[in-house]
């Protein structure tokens, strides 16, 4: 077994201190990004999920520091499971080896997917309300429908309206159905 440690970002590295020793934690083991935990860019990170296999364990200082936000904390816990691989979080005191951390990760699962229904929510009630407010969402028409009508009633083909106005032609045809 390895044991590797990840922080995301190397202000105070908590893998220096003797506690890091007693882990088994080498310094060419250790994963930094410089940037912060928020930001998608994680080269650290993933270099350290290519580096783990089958019975290595992670060391994370808290259980916020190893994801973006709860979801992602949680994908990666299950993409670590999935591999073999123990996550254990030094200040929380949370393993997610053995029984007791399949458990952890099930609750963890929970409230990462009751999230998601709240996010769903909450992101389905402000277009609602939007909407009823006269909001229009999507791309706006950058063609005016009214001069293709009146170049095509006047004889002029779908072609020839299209290189007029730089459209598609595909477009011309499907305001004229319209």
């Amino acid at each position: 077994m390895v044991t590797h440690g990840y922080q995301p970002v190397s202000s105070l590295s908590i893998f220096r201190s003797e506690h890091s020793k007693d882990a088994g934690v080498k310094a060419n083991r250790i994963f930094t990004d410089k940037a912060s935990g928020s930001s998608v860019d994680r080269p650290g990170l993933d270099l350290l999920r290519m580096k783990v296999e089958e019975g290595d364990a992670i060391l994370v200082k808290k259980l916020d520091r190893l994801g973006r936000d709860t979801a992602d904390m949680i994908q990666l816990i299950k993409e670590f499971d999935a591999q073999g691989v123990a996550v254990r979080f030094i200040d929380d005191g949370i393993s997610t080896d053995g029984e007791m951390g399949k458990m952890v990760v099930t609750i963890l699962s929970a409230v990462a997917q009751a999230e998601r229904c709240r996010i769903l929510e909450r992101t389905n009630e402000g277009r609602q309300e939007a909407r009823l407010k006269g909001i229009k969402f999507g791309r706006k028409r950058s063609v005016d429908r009214n001069t293709v009508l009146e170049l095509h009633q006047k004889g002029t083909g779908a072609t020839e309206i299209a290189r007029q106005l730089s459209i598609a032609r595909s477009t011309v045809y499907k305001i004229i159905a319209e």
